[in-house]
């Protein structure tokens, strides 16, 4: 099924993000996760690519194992330090199995990286269109609701995802946020410049307090006062800040769809107790 269709079905829908392992032996372990998570029912979920040293290959395979799963597997595709060559045989794979949804990005930049002349992408735009112009994908893409790190200010921020989203974009994801007046506030920049995709909100439950420095560094996202006084106080007690960082984002998602948010993405970081925790705290909310 394709994602727009199940988010344009005006009801509530939750969404689990997965890795793939870095090592082929550590496949079947990663299969256990998805076993476990689509216990849950999540509307769809995404499977990451290449992060970390991982094989593209790998984000197949486990998107392939979300689809025999029985959900909707989303696969994420990025283009920076790939061929078209790469890139076509990834999607003719993805179209192979029947994976009809595709998150399109650019992709980290590799620690001295240098941009040269014969750099086939250089913005997630360009993958965007050539996955258009296949016909046979529903296409997502990320967005950042307190400015994407290499933007100069929030305008020039919009204006370059208006243009990706103008090449074809069907959905938009954000990456991580803490404050949600800081989406709020990104949604109705993005009525204003009419960008009409649906966007996805994007939340990480932070169990760990060493999660926080390096989900801001990805994400360029504030962290509010409340969450910091809540590290402060149980970050140095692993089972409290593991309860507290659920809590808080369970109340993350009930604030953001009383506010009209319908669709949630959780970046579960592979942890099915932590998505289920998530679930139980919205069961009655989500089946509604």
């Amino acid at each position: 099924m394709k994602i727009i269709d199940i988010i344009n079905q005006n009801k509530v829908t939750v969404s689990f993000e997965v890795f793939p392992p870095k090592e082929w032996d550590k496949i079947a372990d990663t299969k256990k996760v998805i076993l476990e998570m689509v216990k849950d029912n999540p509307a769809f979920m995404s499977v990451t690519y290449g992060a970390a040293g991982t094989k593209s290959g790998y984000t197949s395979e486990i998107a392939k194992s979300i689809k025999d799963g029985g959900v909707t597997p989303l696969s994420h595709l990025t283009c920076l330090t790939s061929t078209k060559e790469k890139i076509d045989s990834v999607l003719d794979d993805l179209e192979k199995n029947s994976i009809e949804n595709v998150l399109a990005l650019r992709g980290d930049i590799p620690k001295d990286f240098v941009m040269s002349e014969k750099q086939y992408y250089h913005n997630a735009y360009e993958l965007v269109r050539e996955i258009k112009e296949r016909g046979n994908f529903c296409i997502g893409a990320a967005c950042y609701p307190e400015c994407h790190p290499e933007s100069a200010d929030r305008v020039f921020d919009i204006a370059k995802l208006k243009e990706k989203v103008d090449c074809g974009v069907d959905f938009l994801t954000t990456q991580m946020f803490f404050d949600n007046d800081a989406f709020y506030n990104f949604r109705e920049m993005c009525a204003i410049k009419e960008i009409k995709a649906p966007i996805i909100a994007g939340i990480m439950p932070i169990t760990n307090a060493k999660q926080i420095k390096r989900s801001v560094e990805l994400s360029n996202c504030s962290v509010p006062k409340k969450f910091e006084r809540i590290m402060e106080r149980f970050g140095d007690k692993p089972d409290s800040m593991k309860q507290a960082g659920i809590i808080y984002a369970t109340e993350q998602i009930i604030d953001l769809m009383a506010n009209g948010v319908n669709n949630i993405h959780i970046y579960t970081m592979n942890k099915p107790d932590v998505a289920h925790r998530i679930m139980e705290g919205l069961s009655s909310i989500i089946n509604e």
